[in-house]
Order: C-alpha cells, then structure tokens, then sequence
C-alpha cells in the first residue's frame, strides 16, 4: 500500500505532470503565417504549451531569457534582460517546427496598483517595446508628476502620454520698477587779485589768461567756477583801490534728479517649459585670437527675464524666475585689443516660489548707493577753522538706484478661433489733412471720425490723389470702437 501511495506521489510530481499543470498558454506555431510573440516579465517565468511535439530548440539571444524545455510539448521562459529574442522549435531530423518571439518587458502589474491609488484608475500603465508607457488623463500636473516619479522607481525614462484636462498655460505679468536718484551740493569761494604787475587765483588753477572772473579782460565772466560748470548760485565782490583790484566769487550749487524707469514685459509658457525675455541690446566685444586676428562676439544687456511655470492642482503654480538688469558702464571702460570696451553693471536675481492663479509677489532689496565727497583748498589756510571755508572747495555726490520687481502669474487658454484680437492701434486711427494740419493732431479717436464725419469731413488719413468722379471714401471706411 505505501509503495503504491508513493508511485502515486511521483507520478504527480513528474515533470510530465508539472508542465501540465503549469502552462497557462498554447502556441500555435506549426504552419504559421507569422511569428508568434510571447511576453515575459523581467525577472518572472512564464509556462507555455507548443501545439506540436519538438526535440531541440534554438535562441537567439540567450542574455534576453532563458528557455527550458519540460517535456516535448512545454516550455518555461525566464526573463533575464529588457529586449527581444527569437526561439526556433526543432523536431526528429533537425524538421523545424515552427518559431516564436520573446519580449521581455517590465512588470507593471505592481506599478499600476500604486498608482491607480491616487488616481482612481484614469492613468493606465502599459509597457512598449521594452519601456513603461503612462496613458489615460491626469486632473492637474501634479497628478502626473506623481505618477511619472513612481514610473521612474521601475524604469527609466517611461513614456509619457497622459492628457492633463487642467490649464497648462500660464501667462507671466512683471513689471520692473527702478528709480535712480541723484543728489549733489557744492560750496566753494575763489579769490581774484589784479594788479598793474601781478594776478592771483586762488580757487582753481586756470591760467590768467583763461580765468573764470578777469577784470583784465575788461569783462567779467563767471562760467566755470571751481565745478567747472555754469554755477546755480553766484555771488561776485569787487575792491579797487590804489591800481589794485580783488575780486571774490562764491558759488553755490545743489542738484537733485530722480530717473524712473519701467519695463512691463507680458510672458506666456506651457507648464514645465522656460520662457524669456530681453528689452535692451547687444554690444560688440572685440576677442583676440591667433596670428592677430580679432573677432567679434555680442553681449546683451538690458532688462531680461526667464521663468519656467509648473501648474500644480487647486491653481497653484510652481513658479522659478531669474530676472536680471544690466547697463553699461562707460566711467570704467576696459581695453581689449586696442579698442575700449564698457563693462555691464548687473543686478541679476533667481528664486523660486509657489503662488495662486492671479498672486503676486515682490523681488525687492536690490539697491545700490554711491557716495563721493571732493575738497580742494588752500594749503594751511583752508585748515583754519570757520574763516577756513573761504579758501576751499567742497564737492557731495550721491547716487542711488532702486530696483523692484513685482510678478504676476495667471492661468490662461487660447481665444476661440474667430475671436478679435485687439491691438494698441485700435482705438486711434490716422488723421486726416484738417486735423494734422489745421488742428495739430497726428491721430485722431474714433469718436472724432464719427462727429468729422457728421460734419462732411469725410477724409481718414492724408489723400493725395482723389478717385474720379467724386467717390466718397466714407462708404469704405471702418470706424472700430
């Protein structure tokens, strides 16, 4: 009884028993047209049964998967590497039976049960040609940035072919605001002395012949003092006694300037690509090179910009800017290859922040403040406390610059085709002879076509030459709101 109970046990565990119980597929490759493809994920077996019985199989690339047979009729296939293979099927006689395609690919059995986790199933998984494919729709970017982060965990680089139903294109609305001010002051006295054998100076080291105050000249000019420039403020004394004439001259000047200047640039970017902008120029910089021979290369400068948005869900945007502002500095020229070059003033910025559809924030801090201050005078003299200010010349400068710049993102979609489109144009039109020469307007508003028109000024623009036999041009004229 034991012996038949273990022939039993062996019959069942047999190989023959085995490959039956296990192969899940039949191959029908005796007298096909074409080759059959069996798909095999990396790392898994798969069991598989031939139509016909077979004596020896061929593989193409045994590093792809590995084939064994485990009776004349079953197979189990082994996945060692992403990639294909082919594998021919032999009979008594080397009589070929029939062929079939091995692909190896990723198991994406798990990877679709993580993430239909989140997204209730509307991205699919599927795997082509030995990569991970993501299909199906997303709610928001970032749905789709989660999913395609754990189809890297499986594979690298996985195809991305998910549709997002949420608005992926963002419009950038900066505005740069800088303001420059200017302020300086100036305070000195410059002494005259004209004798009949002698001139002094003292304030500046002009010549006598070229003084800015000479009575010798027979006139008396004050252009030029101490600053060098036609004072704001000037006050003149003269003494003559005894063939001997001093002259005192105070000038006096304070400048202030404020500069402001603004650029508004408008930007439009699909979600995770980069958009810039530049309003400003280029300029040529001479590059020494071999045997003498200088090229030239261009560098912009001006007011720049580039943005890279990433739509995230509930309208967040994930936003990283780099603005940047330059000039170019002419006080500290460079010399390169004989040629003198003005180097760029640059005040560049990059960060990276996450707002709401229509938020806006402020990149500020970027100020810049120069002080100078200039005293000539006297030697001893000019050190003499209180008297010592009328033997000296003193110089302030100050300037700053403040640079602010305050950015605006927004959701946006296409117009619908057919929209109008509107431009800065269309509520001006061109003048008119009457208006242009008469009333001293280059364009004129459409409300002043329509009241022209009403008192038989038909005529929108300058008309040289008129249509014979009196056409009036109102009946193709356009008048836009």
């Amino acid at each position: 009884m034991a012996a038949l109970v273990l022939g039993a046990a062996a019959l069942l565990l047999s190989p023959a028993s085995l490959g039956a119980a296990h192969a899940q597929r039949l191959l029908q490759i005796g007298g096909a047209k074409r080759s059959v493809l069996v798909t095999v994920a990396f790392g898994k077996t798969e069991d598989v049964r031939i139509d016909a019985p077979f004596t020896d199989i061929a593989i193409g690339d045994p590093d792809v998967a590995d084939v064994t047979p485990l009776t004349d009729r079953t197979l189990s296939i082994l996945g060692k590497k992403i990639g294909t293979t082919r594998v021919s099927i032999y009979s008594e006689g080397k009589v070929q039976v029939g062929i079939f395609d091995i692909e190896v690919t990723y198991d994406v059995s798990r990877l679709a049960t993580e993430i239909d986790h989140f997204t209730g199933g509307s991205i699919k998984v599927s795997s082509v040609n030995g990569r991970i494919m993501l299909s199906g729709t997303a709610r928001d970017a970032s749905m789709l940035d989660k999913a395609m982060l754990i189809a890297r965990q499986f594979a690298p680089d996985p195809i991305d072919t998910v549709t997002v139903m949420q608005a992926q294109q963002v419009m950038l609305e900066v505005r740069f605001v800088e303001a420059s001010r200017q302020a300086s002051r100036e305070l000195g006295v410059q002494w005259n002395s004209f004798g009949q054998n002698t001139t002094a100076n003292i304030g500046n080291q002009v010549a006598a012949g070229q003084l800015p105050l000479s009575s010798a000249a027979g006139a008396a000019t004050a252009a030029g003092v101490l600053s060098g420039t036609a004072p704001f403020g000037f006050l003149l004394g003269a003494m003559n006694k005894g063939g001997l004439s001093v002259d005192v001259a105070l000038n006096a000047l304070e400048q202030k300037g404020l500069a402001r200047n603004l650029a508004e640039p408008n930007l439009v970017a699909l979600s995770g690509d980069t958009a810039s902008f530049l309003a400003g120029g280029e300029f040529p910089i001479p590059v020494p090179g071999s045997l003498g021979v200088v090229t030239i290369e261009y560098k912009r400068y001006g007011v720049g910009l580039a943005f890279t948005p990433t739509v995230l869900g509930d309208s967040l945007i994930n936003l990283k800017i780099e603005p940047e502002v330059s000039q170019l500095d002419t006080s500290h020229p460079v010399q390169v290859a004989g040629i003198s070059v003005p180097p760029l003033i640059v005040r560049r910025a990059s960060t990276t922040v996450e707002l709401r559809d229509g938020q806006s924030f402020v990149i500020g801090g970027l100020l810049q403040n120069t002080s100078t201050t200039s005293q000539d005078q006297l030697p001893w003299a000019g050190d003499v406390p209180v008297l010592g200010a009328l033997f000296r010349s003193a110089q302030y400068q100050k300037n700053e610059t403040d640079l602010a710049i305050i950015v605006t993102p927004h959701l946006v979609k296409p117009i619908a085709p057919g929209s109008p489109v509107k431009t800065p144009l269309d509520g001006t039109l061109p003048a008119n002879d009457i208006d242009f020469f008469l009333m001293g307007k280059s364009e004129v508003s459409p409300a002043d076509v329509r009241m022209a028109i009403g008192q038989q000024r038909p005529f929108v623009g300058h008309m040289l030459d008129l249509p014979k036999g009196g056409t009036n041009v109102v009946d193709v004229v356009t008048v836009k709101d």
